[in-house]
């Protein structure tokens, strides 16, 4: 690492290199990290059935973390079962403000242990602990808070319905925000009074672990929350198993067609939320200095594990020129480094997998011609980095262009008018996020009402919140998590007629 932040925000260059990269002890002193873990299944934690496990790997270092237990299909076949026994056998018929307590008191506990799902999230993970501690964990908790308030309000969202909830529920994980998108899919299906088979991602379980520890904490009775944890034969048993009701997704949108073929007439529920490729639109009268910020905040974020990510940045032809070289100078700016220092802006690409697919979509861009721009900084040979990258020159052909790459790499284009910025931005499979910048209200509308995409943001991006629908469109998806509406993903809705 080359560059930093300075204390008052303006930046300055320091002779640092990864070679003096030393982690935070202080911080792994925090957490515990057990050298095998097992399955949750009806409250209990048990070894699978077969013995199978896998090697959950450190990204910063390259080295292993624990062994994670690898689930087959009798050990789905357990937890389902377990799920279905906690619903019929209580939870269901659980009075709704009864039901909200515990999903209460979990998010109590989740916020009383931060600290240590936090540093747990990062070094599982490889994300900066500023954005595990300021975002992730905080954000999970507000989930919970506010599906628990609405345990016991249900009726009155659905006026003229019945409300029930859909039984046993198969939620899959991806690996980029562990906690907060099991805390997305887990709130509302808890508050709604179902129960559930969750499988985490192979690379990023141990926070999914944690909480389920936590949730027997909460004293939550048997078989409510079970945890599967392995690798995609695990997620697949579960989507194939017969008992159970509703499936929701997080991943790739190649797996998310198979689900969808697969559950296609089974009477079987799914919401699935997919891939993104989002335009990040900058106009000639937009704020450049909170644009720039935006922009970095789009795409570098996560080091770019973020399906919502910016990461086409669509700039009006007057200030193209400007906007990039203020945007270079911002992103020598990064620090890229150790996960749990606190200054760390990017942290380590999460698995070599997912390194070298990135690294075959920048080497694929560069002999199409394009220009790359990264920092000028020094990687370690240990674990799996990637600079924050800019790639322009594009005719918008080029597969990088075209395709979700998942990490810290933004492409770049220009227009001129608002319909070529619309036809640009549209110009795409997928439809999950895009984000305007201007100072004009009337345009922030006409370009949100034309852009194909669930969640347009103005003058901002990457801003969540617990209230607020989040989902996609076209390959990006279908079903909405958060707000009044995911409940309704997680509810047999029928008609009172009086």
């Amino acid at each position: 690492m080359t560059t930093t932040r300075s204390e008052t925000g303006t930046g300055e260059n320091l002779a640092e290199t990864f070679s003096q990269y030393v982690p935070s002890i202080e911080a792994r002193d925090i957490v515990t990290i057990k050298e095998r873990y097992g399955l949750l299944i009806g409250g209990e934690e048990r070894q699978p059935r077969d013995g199978g496990s896998l090697t959950t790997i450190e990204p910063s270092s390259g080295e292993p973390l624990a062994e994670i237990a690898e689930a087959g299909k009798a050990d789905v076949d357990d937890a389902v079962t377990a799920a279905r026994a906690a619903f019929e056998g209580g939870w269901r018929d659980l009075s709704p403000r009864v039901r909200a307590k515990y999903v209460f008191r979990l998010a109590r506990l989740i916020q009383d242990r931060a600290r240590e799902l936090a540093v747990l999230e990062s070094i599982d993970g490889g994300k900066p602990i500023r954005e595990s501690r300021d975002i992730d964990i905080p954000l999970s908790a507000a989930h919970f808070f506010y599906h628990a308030g609405w345990a016991d309000k249900l009726e009155y969202a659905m006026p003229g319905m019945r409300v029930e909830p859909l039984g046993v529920v198969g939620q899959i994980i991806p690996w980029n925000f562990p906690l907060l998108m099991a805390a997305w899919k887990l709130a509302p299906a808890l508050a709604c009074g179902n129960t559930v088979v969750l499988k985490p991602a192979e690379t990023t379980s141990l926070t999914a672990l944690l909480l389920g520890e936590i949730v027997q904490e909460a004293d939550f009775p048997p078989g409510v929350l079970n945890i599967v944890t392995g690798a995609g034969a695990t997620g697949a048993a579960l989507v194939a198993h017969g008992g159970v009701d509703k499936i929701a997704f997080t991943g790739s949108t190649g797996v998310g067609k198979m689900i969808g073929r697969q559950l296609a007439g089974t009477g079987t529920r799914l919401t699935l939320e997919l891939g993104g490729k989002g335009a990040h639109v900058v106009f000639d009268d937009a704020a450049l200095d909170q644009a720039i910020e935006g922009i970095v905040d789009g795409i570098f974020f996560n080091q770019g594990h973020v399906c919502c990510a910016g990461s086409r940045l669509l700039v009006q032809e007057g200030i193209a020129e400007t906007l990039l070289g203020r945007l270079k100078r911002r992103m020598d700016l990064l620090r890229v480094g150790d996960p749990l220092d606190k200054n760390t802006d990017v942290g380590a690409i999460n698995s070599h997998a997912q390194l070298q697919r990135i690294e075959e979509y920048v080497g694929g861009a560069a002999s199409e011609g394009c220009e790359i721009h990264q920092p000028d900084a020094e990687l370690p040979e240990r674990g799996f980095w990637f600079l924050p990258t800019l790639v322009t020159g594009l005719g918008g052909s080029e597969r990088i262009a075209r395709e979700e790459v998942f990490g810290p790499v933004l492409t770049v284009q220009s227009f001129r008018t608002e319909a070529e910025a619309v036809a640009k931005a549209n110009a795409t499979s997928y439809g999950l996020s895009g984000g305007v910048w201007t100072e004009k209200g009337s345009r922030i509308l006409w370009m949100s009402q034309r852009m194909k995409a669930g969640v347009i943001w103005a003058n901002s991006f990457n801003q969540f919140d617990a209230a607020s629908p989040f989902g996609g469109v076209r390959e990006s998806g279908f079903g909405r998590e958060g707000g009044r509406q995911g409940l309704e993903e997680y509810l047999r809705l029928e008609p009172v007629h009086s």
